[in-house]
């Protein structure tokens, strides 16, 4: 059994840009404000926060070009028997999220791209006013993700006797340090919320946010965490990650409709110099009243022929923008774009991210608005009948089916993994064996790079590590298979700075006959595919 310092640990990167959580009343009594020194005062003192291993600095890319060793902490084992080792980086100004702005979402995208290959997952500290925004607004800057970026905050802070601060930061840190989840996230309360899905409902209660048309991605226990991997938005491209730095959120405006609002209120905003769309929250599924003979409609049909995007979104918490009713059908008829279940706020980020994409047409952003771009809105879906492949194995339980799929990637049997993949009901994109090797380790080591490449369009994570702390370039570069090295780098891959510092050690690749044993999203009892690392 290993001891705590063998270990595995995540790497997470806390960035901190203000909010309640760092709060402590001013010194003149005008109320709380944020202050500096956070991972001092506020978590090194927390037995669950800090083992007390003193471990060392750890680097961290303050600018593109500026690197700078700041203090580290590493968090006791958890149910998983991994450590999370993490630092903090403070904002040079920490802010209250009321005044957050594009320039603080670009603050935050680039401090995650500068910080990319140098850490496993990433926490954004941040005050809940505004949290549902940046959470939207940062799933669509952040492009071809392949890491958790979690945001979190609290409604009283970490230095208040009753505070919901250390639960939402721990929880925070150990599901980004543990689980690849390759989305930007919301975390509060115990759940782990898609961030372009959330809506702050609360501004007293500890349960402050809601995801009303999405379920949680993943739910924290006293048994630790269940991850609804079927709901988990993955890349479907083989592409790096990037950044768009800055939304354009100052040509967008929102307006809530309500009983008996004047037409000539809606043209007021509609004739704001430089607008280029708006937000309409309306009535239930997406009813507004048409204003008399017609009036109100015809102002809305005038905007858009003018090329202003107006997005119906609903005012309700739950449900979507149909065209149910009359009204609805009306705004319709007249250009108006039906936003189906967006929340506000991913609608107006959303907005913002389209007008900010160069040479992108009035009718590229009309045709996008509706479409899943991260998993912003429910797409509606056809069933699909079909017969089961006579070829296809019986897959009863995760063990079977994982070993069934480490054989095929080993074989190359492209038709086989595609067949299994197609069928997936266990997660296997997750699973590991009893080494911690995941599809991908496997594929890095086979010999058909059509299964690699399937896999990564998949979504396979390209970042997961095995037990040994080797992800599957590591493997690859290792055994000089240049195919499958420009692939994974392709997708996304990189080094971890623990494989880099280890560069010249050999991984000990096992031809032994595996058990094939996999167990779907943990651990197991034998090897897949002869592969032993």
């Amino acid at each position: 059994m290993a001891t705590q310092a063998q270990l595995p640990e995540g790497r997470v990167l806390i960035i901190m840009t203000g909010g309640t959580i760092c709060m402590k009343p001013s010194p003149d009594g005008e109320g709380l404000i944020p202050v500096r020194g956070f991972l001092n005062q506020g978590m090194a003192p927390r037995p669950s926060f800090n083992d007390g291993s003193m471990p060392e600095p750890l680097p961290v890319m303050t600018t593109a070009t500026t690197k700078k060793y700041l203090r580290s902490l590493r968090t006791p084992p958890s149910t998983y028997s991994r450590h999370i080792r993490y630092t903090l980086y403070e904002f040079p100004e920490l802010l209250d999220s009321s005044s957050i702005s594009s320039e603080g979402w670009t603050q935050i995208a680039t401090t995650v791209q500068n910080n990319y290959s140098l850490f496993d997952g990433f926490v954004v500290l941040h005050g809940t006013d505004s949290l549902a925004y940046t959470s939207s607004a940062l799933s669509f800057m952040l492009s071809h993700l392949g890491k958790p970026v979690i945001l979190t905050g609290s409604q009283a802070s970490i230095f208040a006797l009753q505070s919901d601060a250390e639960g939402n930061l721990l929880g925070s840190l150990i599901l980004a340090g543990t689980f690849m989840i390759p989305e930007v996230c919301l975390f509060f309360h115990h759940r782990l919320f898609r961030g372009n899905r959330t809506t702050k409902v609360s501004a007293s209660s500890f349960d402050a946010f809601a995801s009303p048309n999405c379920e949680p991605l993943a739910t924290i226990t006293a048994m630790g965490a269940e991850v609804n991997w079927n709901l988990v938005c993955r890349p479907r491209s083989i592409a790096r990650f990037d950044v768009l730095r800055r939304l354009d959120t100052a040509h967008v405006a929102c307006l809530r409709i309500f009983a008996g609002i004047k037409p000539e209120m809606i043209a007021g905003v509609l004739r704001v110099p430089g607008l280029r769309g708006l937000i309409l929250e309306t009535f239930g599924a997406g009813n507004a009243p048409s204003g008399e003979d017609g009036s109100l409609t015809a102002i809305f049909k005038d905007a858009v022929a003018r090329g202003i995007v107006i997005v119906n979104v609903s005012q309700c918490q739950s449900g979507s923008v149909t065209p149910l009713y009359a009204p609805a059908t009306a705004l319709g008829n007249a250009g108006v774009v039906f936003g189906h279940d967006l929340t506000t706020e991913a609608a107006l980020t959303k907005l913002s991210f389209l007008f900010a994409l160069p040479e992108i047409t009035y009718e590229d952003i009309i045709q996008q608005i509706p479409l899943s771009l991260h998993g912003e809105i429910t797409e509606s879906s056809t069933a699909q009948f079909s017969h089961p492949s006579s070829k296809k194995p019986h897959l009863s339980d995760p063990q079977t089916a994982f070993a069934a799929l480490g054989y095929a990637i080993a074989k190359g049997d492209v038709e086989a993994v595609t067949e299994m993949l197609d069928g997936d009901q266990y997660g296997l994109l997750e699973a590991q064996d009893y080494a911690g090797n995941s599809v991908l380790h496997v594929a890095a080591l086979g010999p058909e790079k059509r299964v690699m490449r399937e896999l990564l369009k998949r979504g396979a994570s390209v970042h997961a590590r095995n037990r040994a702390g080797n992800s599957a370039l590591f493997l690859a570069r290792r055994m000089g298979n240049g195919e499958m090295v420009g692939l994974l780098e392709r997708g996304g891959a990189h080094l971890h700075v623990e494989e880099v510092e280890r560069g010249g050690v050999d991984v000990g690749v096992g031809g032994g006959e595996g058990e094939g044993e996999g167990k779907g999203r943990g651990e197991s009892n034998g090897g897949v595919g002869g592969v032993g690392v």
